[in-house]
């Protein structure tokens, strides 16, 4: 797990190798263990290399095969590579690593841009041909890694973070109109390849690119989620067996691909606590560690799932550790937490994972997390509300999961930024594309292969990263996605979503974890709209530097700033519109404006 850069001239110039180690430094934090540069005539990469696989220097980024004449910039863990590497041998390639890394290069020179379809894993890498003066990028299934793209007619810059592009300099940071719609629809999901930013895209997920000497590029997409029934239909039973068998060797993948110990960030919930149950047997000294917040007074919603992750850890005698965030700490530390976003965003796990990831990284390099088990096995109240709603498939979607209707919008967003109703028609368009064969089978994989990328996902890297920490999703394996993708919607909704997680968790993990209704354990701090977080919104909202950037329209911010927990004035998944206003101005503050 590390952070990559790179630029690729087109106009004969050397790379701009100030701007390399800028973006570099940038990137810091993504791989405290070590550094590296490389220039070849056009080209040159930045690596910041965080060591989980292959501690030697033998692994050392960027990676160069003078035989080959390859050079590699990665980011991400190939769970297979044992088995692609001797594949490898028998075609007659010898190695002078143990790690992945090295695997990427050689399956490159053996199978071309398709080497992609043979990897399991996450993954963000760019490979030099120096022969052939070709520059191939690449990046996983569901955009685990981010890749972020910035082009001008004189050269191509890439990184894994966009503040790190910002950072090189040179940078359109004119606000995309058509992103900032998605934005304020879709709880700050912004699809790639766009961003808030004009001037910076990102690689679509399971894609890859590549740039010729003669200034053309190719772009490819090399897998899609097909969710229909199979030919053959299975019994209960049979989906049940092999739900258990594709994520026992999801999880077992995850462990076996590190040469550090592996933990869990243990919620409490189903998902979590499944991977510690399958994980029990495998790790003789499994650490587990949770996170939750002060409570805001007595008869207040609970800030922790203590209750439940005791549980676990006792069950199976984890090594287990709990970490009590006050709420004065979350105040503090926020700005800390914008300071390190990618994108702006919105979700309170943002901060949640900040904090924790803090002090993981103090005890593990490597945890795994339950993120997307609730995207990919039905587990949201939203999906039975849109499955009973009649109308369209956009209307069914769109009344329990947009954040504001169009109308709306346009009362918020000043008119130099009015656009038509755009997100409407991107998800209009996602929903029937073919090979899905029913409504919440659209929706699933509209999900998995293009929100969860800009969400859940994008947050489980940026957060941890920013200390070094990764964490890795077996529930986004690609093969149990797959899996999941053919089943028949009423068996992940049976007992109110998630079924068969919860079928293949019987007699593993406690009942009580498994019967208990679903976890939204909030931030208090950031929950309640009021207080030191209502007077720092006001702040930003109310700053010169808001008003001149002229975004918003000022009386729909003043009826927000009156009435802040107005029920109208929250969205249809409980998100506190006036924070997706205050966030999204405090993130271009911290990141667009000093550039």
């Amino acid at each position: 797990m590390c952070g990559i850069c790179g630029e690729l001239r087109f106009d004969g110039a050397a790379p701009d190798m100030a701007a390399i180690r800028r973006m570099s430094d940038a990137l810091a934090r993504r791989g405290p263990d070590d550094a590296g540069v490389f220039q070849s005539g056009p080209l040159a990469f930045g690596h910041r290399r965080l060591s989980i696989i292959d501690l030697s220097a033998h692994a050392h980024q960027p990676m160069v095969d003078t035989m080959l004449q390859l050079t590699l910039v990665f980011n991400g863990t190939i769970y297979n590579y044992r088995e692609l590497r001797v594949e490898l041998l028998t075609l007659g390639y010898s190695f002078f690593s143990e790690g992945d890394s090295e695997v990427i290069l050689k399956a490159y020179h053996a199978w071309g841009a398709a080497c992609v379809t043979r990897f399991k894993g996450m993954f963000a890498f760019a490979i030099w041909d120096q022969r052939r003066g070709q520059l191939f990028l690449a990046r996983d299934r569901f955009g685990i890694k981010p890749l972020y793209l910035t082009q001008t007619g004189q050269r191509l810059r890439f990184a894994s973070s966009l503040p790190a592009l910002l950072a090189g300099g040179e940078v359109d940071t004119t606000l995309d109109a058509v992103a900032l719609h998605h934005h304020f629809t879709l709880h700050t999901v912004v699809p790639a390849p766009r961003t808030v930013l004009q001037g910076v895209r990102k690689l679509l997920p399971a894609s890859s690119m590549m740039l010729n000497p003669d200034g053309t590029v190719t772009e490819q997409v090399y897998w899609t989620l097909d969710a229909t029934r199979p030919d053959k239909p299975l019994s209960e039973a049979q989906w049940l067996d092999a739900t258990r068998t594709h994520l026992s060797e999801a999880v077992k993948r995850r462990l076996l691909a590190a040469d550090v110990p592996v933990g869990v960030l243990l919620s409490g919930g189903l998902d979590s606590s499944l991977l510690v149950g399958l994980l029990a047997d495998q790790v003789s000294d499994l650490r587990t560690f949770s996170i939750g917040f002060e409570d805001v007074g007595e008869g207040s919603e609970k800030a922790d799932e203590f209750e439940f992750s005791d549980q676990i850890a006792e069950h199976f005698h984890t090594r287990h550790q709990q970490f009590s965030i006050p709420n004065a700490e979350v105040m503090q530390r926020l700005p800390e937490a914008v300071a390190q976003m990618t994108e702006p965003m919105v979700s309170h796990d943002v901060i949640a994972f900040y904090l924790l990831a803090e002090r993981v990284s103090k005890e593990v390099k490597v945890v795994m997390s339950g993120q997307g088990a609730d995207e990919v096995f039905g587990g949201y109240f939203w999906y039975p509300k849109m499955n009973s709603t009649q109308g369209t498939h956009l209307e069914r979607f769109s009344q329990h999961y947009f954040d504001r209707d169009h109308a709306e919008y346009l009362q918020m967003i000043a008119p130099a930024f009015q656009v038509s109703d755009v997100t409407s028609e991107l998800i209009a368009g996602e929903l029937a594309k073919p090979h899905a064969d029913e409504f919440l089978d659209q929706v699933w994989r509209l999900d998995a292969t293009t929100l969860i990328v800009d969400d859940p996902v994008k947050r489980v890297d940026n957060m941890p990263m920013a200390w070094g920490l990764e964490v890795r999703t077996p529930f986004l394996d690609h093969e149990l996605v797959e899996l999941a993708a053919h089943m028949p919607p009423e068996l992940k909704l049976k007992e109110g979503g998630k079924f068969p997680l919860k079928a293949i968790a019987r007699g593993l993990i406690p009942d009580a974890v498994i019967d208990r209704p679903k976890g939204y354990f909030p931030v208090p701090a950031l929950k309640y709209v009021r207080g030191s977080f209502l007077e720092m919104m006001r702040g930003i909202l109310m700053s010169e530097a808001c008003i001149r950037r002229g975004l918003y329209q000022r009386d729909y911010v003043d009826k927000l700033l009156a009435n802040p927990e107005a029920p109208e004035h929250f969205t249809r998944i409980n998100g506190s519109k006036l924070w997706h206003l205050a966030l999204l101005e405090w993130w271009l503050q911290v990141h667009v404006d000093p550039h």
